[in-house]
């Protein structure tokens, strides 16, 4: 190696992290414990604008992790200011279906849809993030700029809806990354999806953090009409200067209570999610985010505690220090006491809500909330009106 890259090495600055594991890891690692080549930590504390993640850290299952935004790598005269800055990539997915099941007791729905793999959004807090380690990306910087474009999915949806083997029920778009994410205003493969459920007229749940959902109300109303639809705006703060750092990519607090409002006036079922909610960050903001919600025409409410599985710890812990490093130890001491003294608990039933008194607060201050603000129940989605198209031609 290089005198001068020895040189630059040395001077790097180690960041605490947070050494604990949580009990996934506990259990896992009981079987098979992973070593990799390199451990490092973030490369310094500069974030690049628009992007939630600053840096990649290695994906657990590969031996070998290089990051391009390190300067050590990319080029060893950069200055800090002049560190490179990360272009979104997509990419063709070949998927054979589109449909993903799931059986885990507390989300609330078995079947969704994902048209997309990775989340331009860039939420720094994002579950999601370590669903592209089994790409063999980072749940980093990757995660948020290597996006992975399901093409074919509403004729794979059609397919699927077509076979005698489907039992109508609702679909969730998405479980994983926001179906409304940026590229989708170019690409509209939500948009076709949602032309074949109502076609179909089979029920669709939507969750999304992205104004442009209205864009396809005309598709949403005819759903509406059967009973078929519920769209659910993820509202984590009012903030504007929080939200910007917190989910860069995503539309302002203003755009999503405008897409309420729009929705509820096209009578389109419409509730808010308060989540996450970040205990020390984000918590005070939950009376105040179902107040204007229900202003704006939100009729039903859900939340969730922040959840910080495997590389999204570190990443949140470094996101923490390089934008409100005097909150640091307090968001992440109120995580640990809501985790069981873990940043991350993947306990069923436990895992979305937390356990322990500044849970229950929450709990309280969400329930007492939606009372003053006249929250109602969500909706109960209805498939009796599902039709295959194949059926509707025999009958002619």
């Amino acid at each position: 190696m290089p005198p001068r890259y020895r040189r630059n090495l040395s001077n790097r600055k180690e960041i605490p992290l947070d050494k604990r594991v949580c009990s996934v890891e506990q259990f896992l690692m009981a079987k098979r414990k992973f070593v990799p080549v390199i451990r490092e930590g973030p490369q310094g504390f500069v974030p690049i604008r628009g992007r939630g993640a600053s840096w990649s850290p290695a994906n657990r299952f590969e031996k070998l992790h290089v990051d391009l935004t390190d300067l050590h790598v990319a080029d060893a005269d950069f200055e800090p200011s002049e560190r490179p800055k990360r272009t979104t990539q997509y990419f063709r997915d070949g998927t054979k279906s589109i449909i993903t099941r799931n059986n885990s007791p507390d989300v609330g729905f078995e079947t969704s849809l994902n048209p997309y793999r990775g989340c331009e959004h860039g939420c720094i807090y994002c579950y999601a993030r370590p669903t592209h380690e089994y790409l063999g990306f980072s749940a980093g910087l990757d995660f948020e700029s290597k996006i992975m474009v399901k093409t074919n999915a509403p004729e794979l949806l059609r397919s699927e809806l077509e076979s005698p083997r489907w039992q109508p029920q609702t679909l969730v778009m998405s479980g994983v990354t926001d179906p409304y994410q940026p590229i989708e205003r170019k690409l509209c493969i939500t948009r076709q999806c949602l032309e074949v459920l109502a076609k179909f007229r089979n029920p669709v749940a939507i969750i999304t953090k992205n104004r442009l959902v209205t864009r396809d109300i005309d598709l949403l109303r005819r759903l509406a009409r059967c009973k078929a639809v519920a769209v659910n705006i993820s509202v984590t703060s009012l903030d504007r200067n929080l939200q910007r750092v917190l989910e860069p990519r995503t539309s302002s607090p203003e755009g999503r209570l405008d897409a309420i409002r729009q929705l509820r006036k096209a009578e389109i079922p419409i509730g808010v999610m308060v989540a996450p909610v970040i205990p020390g960050l984000t918590d005070h903001e939950v009376p105040r985010i179902l107040k204007v919600c229900a202003k704006a025409g939100a009729q039903f409410a859900g939340y969730t505690i922040i959840r910080l599985p495997w590389a999204v710890a570190p990443l949140f812990e470094h996101w923490l220090e390089e934008h409100f490093p005097d909150r640091k130890e307090k968001v992440l001491g109120r995580i640990r006491d809501l985790r069981g003294n873990r940043l991350n608990n993947s306990q069923w039933h436990t895992r979305m809500s937390g356990e322990g008194i500044f849970a229950a607060q929450i709990a309280s201050l969400f329930k007492i909330g939606c009372r003053h603000a006249g929250i109602g129940e969500r909706p109960k989605l209805s498939a009796a009106a599902f039709r295959r198209t194949r059926e509707q031609l025999r009958l002619f």
